[in-house]
C-alpha cells in the first residue's frame, strides 16, 4: 500500500516509496540482523526502563534524577544494567514472534480491507492497529516470564511499595537463573506469567493504539508539512502533475517525528495498566500461607500511597522511553525492512 497525500486544485502530489510486504522480504537476513539491531537498541534505552520500573514500586514518588543518582550511589553504575542480560535473552526470541505476527497480520488485513471497499489510508490504520495486536499478544507468550525475572533483578535493593506485603526487593538473586529457579520453587509455573493477563491488557492495546497512532501520524505530517520536507530537486512533472519523491533521508525524519508522536501517545493512555502490571509481577507470591495481592488489592494500594496520580509514577521516563524508543526502533525496523527487501529494484 503507498502512502500518499495529493492537493487536486494545485496538481501536486507528494510519492512516498511503497511500503514493504511480507512476501518481500528475505527472511533469513530479516531476522538476524534485526535481533542484532534490536539488541543493540535495548542496551541503549535498558537503564530508562529500570529507572521507571523502580519509580513504579516506590511507596512515594522520587523524581528520576534522584531515583538514577541513589541507585549508582549504592550499588553502581551497573545496577542500571541489573538483569539486562536476561532481558537480552527474552528480548530475541520475542522480537522474532512480533516481527513475524506484525508483518503477516499486517499484510493480510491490509490486503483484505482493502477488497472490502475501505479507502488506501483507513485499511492502513486498521492493518496497523490489528497487527500491533496480534504482535503483542504473541510475544507476551515469550516476554511476560522473562519481564518477571529481569525485573525482579531490577528493584533488589530498591525502596519496598508496602512494609506489610513481601517484596522481591527483600529476596537477593544471584543471576537470572537463580531469580528464575527461586520463582520457580515459591510459586511455579505460574509464578513466571504473573501478571500474564494484564500483560496482554496493556501491551496489546498499547501496541494497537501505537501503530494505528504511527499511520495516522504518518499522514497528518505529510499533509501539514510534507511538501516543505521535500527539496526542490525532488520535483518532477508526470501527466501535468507535479510530483515530490522525497529522499530517504526525508522519508525516515517524517517516520521518526510520527513515531516518537505515537509513542508518547501510548505511553500516557495505558502508563496506569503498566504500573498495576509491574507491582504484581515484583511482590511475591505466596509465603506463609498468605497470597499476594490482587489487581484490585494492587490498585487500592496505589490510591493510598499517592492517590490516583500513584498510578502515573514513572511516567516521564515511560513517556521519554517509549518516545525515543518508538523513534529508534522505527527508524531501526524500516531500514531493515529495506535492507532485509528480496528485490532491491522495488525500492527505487
Amino acid at each position: 500500500m503507498n502512502l500518499s497525500t495529493a492537493e487536486e486544485e494545485s496538481a501536486q502530489e507528494v510519492r512516498i516509496p511503497a511500503e514493504i510486504d511480507w512476501q518481500m522480504l528475505d527472511k533469513s537476513k530479516f531476522f538476524v540482523l534485526g535481533a542484532a539491531l534490536f539488541s543493540g537498541v535495548s542496551a541503549t534505552l535498558y537503564p530508562v526502563v529500570v529507572l521507571k520500573t523502580r519509580q513504579q514500586v516506590a511507596q512515594s514518588q522520587v523524581s528520576c534524577i534522584k531515583t538514577a543518582l541513589s541507585i549508582v550511589r549504592h550499588d553502581g553504575i551497573r545496577a542500571l544494567y541489573r538483569g539486562f542480560g536476561t532481558s537480552l535473552m527474552g528480548t530475541i526470541p520475542a522480537r522474532a514472534l512480533y516481527m513475524a505476527a506484525l508483518e503477516v497480520t499486517k499484510s493480510k488485513v491490509g490486503t483484505a480491507t482493502i477488497r472490502l471497499g475501505f479507502s488506501e489510508s483507513t485499511a492502513a490504520t486498521i492493518a496497523n492497529a490489528a497487527a500491533g495486536l496480534s504482535a503483542s499478544m504473541a510475544s507476551q507468550l515469550v516476554w511476560t516470564p522473562i519481564d518477571v525475572v529481569s525485573q525482579r533483578l531490577m528493584v533488589q535493593g530498591g525502596v519496598k511499595s508496602n512494609p506489610k506485603v513481601p517484596s522481591a526487593s527483600d529476596c537477593k538473586y544471584v543471576n537470572g537463573i537463580d531469580a528464575f529457579r527461586k520463582i520457580m520453587k515459591t510459586d511455579g509455573p505460574r509464578g513466571l506469567y504473573r501478571g500474564f493477563g494484564i500483560s496482554i491488557v496493556t501491551y496489546a492495546p498499547s501496541s494497537a493504539i501505537w501503530w494505528a497512532s504511527y499511520s495516522v501520524a504518518q499522514r497528518t505530517v505529510w499533509d501539514g508539512v510534507g511538501y516543505y520536507l521535500c527539496k526542490k530537486g525532488d520535483l518532477s512533472n508526470e501527466n501535468g502533475v507535479n510530483t515530490y519523491t522525497p529522499g530517504s533521508k526525508t522519508v525516515m525524519a517524517v517516520q521518526g517525528v510520527s513515531a516518537a508522536m505515537a509513542g508518547g501517545m501510548s505511553a500516557l493512555i495505558t502508563m496506569p495498566l503498566d504500573t498495576v502490571k509491574t507491582r504484581l509481577q515484583v511482590l511475591d507470591g505466596e509465603e506463609n500461607g498468605r497470597r499476594g495481592p490482587t489487581i484490585g488489592q494492587t490498585i487500592r494500594n496505589l490510591v493510598k500511597e499517592g492517590g490516583w496520580t500513584a498510578c502515573y509514577r514513572g511516567l516521564g521516563p515511560r513517556w521519554a522511553s517509549m518516545s525515543v524508543s518508538a523513534t529508534t526502533m522505527i527508524t531501526t525496523y524500516e531500514f531493515l525492512k529495506r535492507f532485509s527487501t528480496k528485490n532491491q529494484e522495488v525500492l527505487t
